[in-house]
């Protein structure tokens, strides 16, 4: 399989949305928009993500939109984050996808949030050499309660 990132384009917003407001993505990613049915919300969030000077790309399987990663965030703070189609997990796209954002981005040090219990993010994570710097706890709307979560951190 022939995993890529590319810039995203306005025909992925659908495919994003669909995975998105898949339950059991939503549970395990946790922390997700308050209504992930909302899609008013959802393009407000595209269209303001997409005009700031965050990295955002569109995760390719052979050709297929499988989903999205981006870095974000002030310099010194920035952080990383993808999600993968639910139907893709297990077959290393997450690590691939990650590997390349990680060489197209070189600025350090980049940090990453999961949720404690996401044990596949958080492997993928550490593949790509993020280490485990604190726990923090905050609301995870896909799960309607306080949610611990590890905070990463990548040096090189």
């Amino acid at each position: 399989m022939v995993i890529a990132l590319r810039r995203v384009h306005d025909s992925d917003l659908p495919v994003f949305f669909r995975q998105l407001n898949d339950p059991e993505s939503l549970v395990m990613a946790a922390f997700t928009p308050k209504d992930p049915a909302d899609r008013d919300a959802f393009d407000a969030h595209w269209s303001r993500i997409r005009a700031s000077s965050d990295v955002l790309r569109t995760i390719l399987a052979d050709g297929d939109v499988v989903g999205s990663a981006a870095v974000y965030g002030l310099p010194g703070e920035r952080e990383i984050t993808y999600w993968v189609d639910r139907a893709y997990w297990g077959r290393g796209i997450a690590t691939a996808a990650l590997s390349a954002l990680l060489a197209e981005v070189r600025e350090r040090p980049l940090f990453a949030r999961a949720a404690a219990d996401n044990a596949g993010s958080l492997r993928v994570l550490e593949k790509c050499g993020f280490r485990a710097t604190a726990r923090a706890v905050g609301f995870a709307h896909a799960r309607g309660r306080e949610t611990e979560e590890i905070v990463l951190r990548l040096e090189t």
